[in-house]
This record gives structure tokens, sequence and C-alpha cells, in this order.
């Protein structure tokens, strides 16, 4: 598949409206398409009454086109919203708009400015898979799944209150509309869930009727006699409401931690972080460091993966201030083969345009401002994080626990978190444990393996960022460089022979910058990492019911962020950002983390 299969190919009507040429659709009425998205969606689905009193709120789309049906529901939500309520959104779409083109359509409804700024700023990328857009201003978050229908609601996990169905007419496109759909939609359905939609096909009435809704045919609106409503038979009952945790405590205030912290707080939990040191004591204590993600050629769930967790990452760091150091890394290659897997990876439609391009030896030279015998790839969307910056505003706010944890023990009112002495540090509803390698002993978890890593930097030298199993990271005041991967050494005194295999690493690659730096007063510093038999990180929920985030390996400012959303979305019972064959591949319980 190439980046054009998934365009929607749009003409434009003379009344400056989008039409589909792969459907040969209009995306909304041309006598006004706001009133009927308010007329058919919202009110079909009994917006705002439904979500009266609810603390948490979900709407499902089929067709997510120019955004005009989540435009409208949020500045909804926003006039009507429950007092601390939170909304999330799924949207599906198989061939996504850009965002030029959402806001050229878009503007016709000035009166939805507001959200319609919101949510262009923020636009998804049209790359296959799972994308997390977050508007704090509205109190919501929108997942948009790009890919197959079917195959986006067998990978969500969540649980809809309301359908809004807006896939183009079944005659004209019946893979939104097939059994498998409208299975899918039946088993993404809470309690009392209700749906509308404009069409009123006898196939999808009776689709419908057969999975357990009431269906009930409606006026329509404009030209269209009638439109459906639908409700789930079953019947939200008084307390059936899930309970979430009001208090969760998060062991580690590395970036696992901080990631989760952050997620946490974002749906308004309270979040106490118990941490024997300071903030970055691990590996999260360097002065700089990549978040780059795991290239892989072979695997798609592995790419996928990293693909979303890199788009996840670049969003929440540019967002955060004091947080990127620099932009663009450039991976150099480590073997013969490199090259032509560089340009399968550049290849993959999992990236957006430009995210991976391969440059050649001139290219890479420029770059790097020393001679570069081959070429790489240069990975445009990965960064150079500051984590303390990262640390700081993603932990601020939630209460700080000094204390190293000793055991975690559960009763019925709760956890309990003591130190080695057996004396309580806490009380939670919920645990997370995001301890690196120290999560192994605290959770007995034997699959964990410490690595040890020293890096070495130097102030007064600078240069662009690049890898090649080394590294070589601006600081902002100089360059971090290294690191040593000791396995199964979990000492933490730093040693002469690794400051000089870190400078050696660097001479072989960047001879000149190597020079630089060795003439110049040099520190080091020693972290130990945890990684897992599979090399992929471990995050959710194990059978014991507490959460972990660990084995992160040299991948932590990378995936963390977006994996700090998924646990986070574990603990409260919430839709994970992650696709469900991707949240397996990461399960704390699966063979390889046991």
């Amino acid at each position: 598949m190439t980046r054009d299969d998934t365009s929607p190919l749009l003409t434009w009507t003379d009344e400056d409206a989008p039409r589909s040429g792969r459907f040969g659709d209009v995306y909304f009425s041309r006598d006004d398409g706001l009133a009927e998205t308010r007329a058919v969606f919202l009110e079909g689905c009994g917006l705002p009454e439904a979500w009266a009193d609810r603390a948490y709120f979900t709407v499902a789309e089929l067709g997510f086109g120019t955004g005009l049906n989540i435009v409208a529901l949020l500045d909804l939500w926003r006039r009507t919203r429950p007092e601390n309520g939170r909304l999330h959104i799924f949207s599906i779409e198989g061939f996504p708009m850009t965002a030029d083109e959402a806001g050229r359509a878009l503007a016709n409804w000035p009166e939805l400015a507001e959200a319609s700024s919101a949510l262009i700023q923020s636009w998804p990328d049209r790359t296959p898979g799972f994308h997390r857009v977050e508007l704090p201003a509205f109190h919501a978050v929108l997942d948009l799944a790009v890919g197959d229908a079917a195959w986006a609601l067998n990978q969500w996990t969540g649980q809809a209150d309301a359908w809004f169905l807006d896939g183009f007419s079944p005659a004209l496109n019946p893979g939104m509309w097939s059994a498998e759909v409208l299975d899918g939609i039946a088993a993404r359905s809470a309690a009392g869930a209700r749906l509308a939609t404009f069409t009123v096909a006898g196939a999808v009435r009776r689709g419908l009727a057969e999975r357990g809704f009431f269906v009930e045919k409606k006026p329509g609106h404009g030209r269209k006699r009638e439109r459906l409503e639908a409700r789930r038979a079953e019947k939200a009952t008084p307390g059936s409401e899930a309970s979430s945790p009001a208090r969760v405590a998060v062991v580690g205030a590395g970036i696992a931690g901080a990631a989760v912290t952050r997620a946490l707080k974002a749906v308004g939990i309270e979040v106490v972080v118990v941490e024997g040191e300071h903030q970055g004591a691990g590996g999260s204590g360097f002065p700089a460091g990549l978040a780059t993600p795991r290239l892989d050629a072979g695997d798609p769930a592995i790419a996928g993966l990293y693909a979303q967790a890199l788009e996840r990452a670049r969003h929440l760091y540019d967002a955060t201030p004091g947080a990127v150091l620099d932009r663009g890394v450039l991976q150099l290659p480590q073997t013969a083969r490199d090259p032509a897997r560089f340009d399968k990876i550049a290849a993959q439609t999992l990236w957006r345009d430009g995210a991976m391009t391969v440059i050649d030896a001139e290219a890479a030279t420029a770059r790097l401002g020393e001679p570069v015998v081959k070429g790489g790839l240069l990975m445009a969307d990965a960064r150079v994080i500051h984590p303390a910056a990262a640390l700081a505003d993603w932990l601020a706010g939630a209460e700080v626990v000094r204390g190293f944890v000793g055991r975690v023990g559960r009763t019925a009112a709760g956890w309990t978190l003591y130190d080695g002495d057996d004396r309580i540090l806490t009380k939670a509803d919920a645990v997370v444990v995001t301890a690196g390698w120290g999560t192994a002993d605290l959770l007995g978890m034997d699959s964990l393996t410490p690595v040890r890593g020293q890096a070495d930097w130097c102030e007064g030298v600078s240069t662009s960022a690049a890898a090649w199993g080394g590294y070589a990271a601006p600081t902002g005041s100089g360059v971090l460089f290294g690191a040593t991967h000791q396995r199964g050494d979990v000492s933490l005194e730093p040693s002469d022979a690794e400051s000089a295999q870190n400078l050696e690493t660097l001479r072989a690659r960047l001879p000149r910058l190597a020079e630089r730096a060795e003439a110049g007063e040099r520190r080091r510093r020693v972290a130990v990492r945890a990684t897992t038999r599979d090399r992929l990180p471990i995050a959710g929920r194990r059978s014991d019911g507490v959460y972990a985030l660990t084995g992160l390996g040299s991948r932590g400012l990378c995936i963390a962020p977006l994996l700090g959303e998924h646990v986070a979305a574990a603990v409260m019972g919430l839709p994970s950002p992650l696709p469900a064959d991707l949240a397996r591949r990461v399960d704390p319980e699966r063979p390889s983390a046991v």
C-alpha cells in the first residue's frame, strides 16, 4: 500500500464543500451540514441529556471525514458537560483528509471556530493505525483509527455510550456497513448505548435489530425523509458504571513514572509518586537523551508500535516547555546490510511524509559537520530530549513521598506501600510500578535483565544528533556520547575503561568531535536499564492486580509517553490508545514476560 492508496481523492463543489472522488458522495448536506449533524447525530443520540452526571462519556464514530461531527460534539460538550466530566471520542477513517483540507471544509461554520481550531491544530497523522489527540481545553481526548472499519473495531478496547454511523451511503460504501462491522458495533456498545445514522437501509435496520438494538425510523433532515435512531436493549442500571480509583500510587519518578503520572492527571486523578531518591535518579538522569524508535523492517507489529510511540512522544515533548533540545536524529549504518534496510524502513507507510528519509554521504557530512563515509537514515520526527524538563512538567502537582518501597500489600480497602522496615509509606486505590530494574525485586519479575550503561559528556562542543550503536547528542551546552551495554551488571560506579570505550566508539564515527571531546573536561554517569527477553516493554495489569511499566531498555524516552497513557487507561478502565494486538505484545502476562 502506498500513501496515495489512502487519499480520499477530494473534489470541491461550487459551494466549497468537499466531495469524495473515491466514493462519489458528499461529506455533508449541501443545505446545512451543521444543522444535519446536530439533528441526526447529537439529538439522535440524546445529547446532551445522555451525559448528564457522567464522569466519563464515550462517543464512537464511523466516518471521521471532515471532523464536522466531532467539532459539533466538542462545541456541545464544552457548553453542557457535567462538572469534572471527561469525554472520550473514538473515530474511524479509511481515507483521511489533510489538516488543510479539513480546515477549508470547516471554515463554512465560523460559529464552531474554537473547536475547529483546536482539532485542526492537533490534526492526526494520516498513517495507518491509531492516533491520539488530546484536547485539554475541552476536557476531551480523540483516538482516530486510520484503516478498515472492521479491523479498527476489533482493535479498540472501549465501550461506546453513543455511536455516530456516518460512513458514506451503504450503496456506495458497503464495507462500512458489513455484518462484521455491525458485529463490532454491538461488541463495543455499553449498556443502554444509543446510535444514530442518516441511512434507513433495510439491511442496516435488520442488522442492528438482530444484534440487540431497538431501531426506530425518525423524521429526516433537509431533503432526507427519514433517519434512524437505535438503543442497545440492555439498559444501564444505577451504580453499574464501573468505579474508578480516586488515588493512584506511582512507584518511581523517571520517565516511565512521569508519563503515567501525566496521563492520570489528564483525567483528573490524584497521584502520589513514591521515589527513593529524586526525580530522574535512574536512567532519566542524564543531561540529554534520544527519543528514537526501534526500527524493524520485518515485524510490522513492532514497527507499528514504535511508529505510534514516536508520533505520540513528538507531540507531547514538543508541547512541554524546555523538553526538546534538538529535532531530528541521523541513524548511521552499522552493518553492510543497513543501507538496504534503511530503504525498506523509509518506504514503510507507518511514517508520515518526510519522517524517514535516506540521505547520502554528502548530506550526512553537511549535517554532522565532518566527513561521513556513508549516508544514513534521517529520522526527522526523532527528538533529543532534556529529561529533567519533561520530568518537572509531567510530575508537577503530584504528591511526592520519599522512600524505597519494600513491598506492596492489598486489602479490601485498597493498597498499602511499605518501606524496607515495613513502615507505611502511603495508601492508594491502585498501584503502578515504574521502578526500572528495581521492579524485578519489588514484583519478583525474573524475566527482567539488568544492563549497565555509562555515558560521558563534554561541555563546550556541539553536533547534530547521530546514532550508530553508539550515539552523540547535544545537551544544550555540550555533547553526550556513549553508551556502554554491560549485561547483568548492576554496579553504579563510573569506570575509566568504559569512558575510554565511549570515546573510542565516538572516534570511530566522528573523529573530529571525539578529538574535541577528549581535549575538554568530561563528566560521566551510570544507570541500569531494564530489558526483557523479547526486547519489548512490559506495560499493563499483572495477575496480582498491580500495574507495571518497565523493561523499556534504551528506548524509554520514545516509548514511555504512549505506554504511560496505555497503563493509565488500564487503571481507569478507559479506552487504550493502543490497538489490542499491540497491547498484547507488551502485556505483563505474555509468555516472554513471566
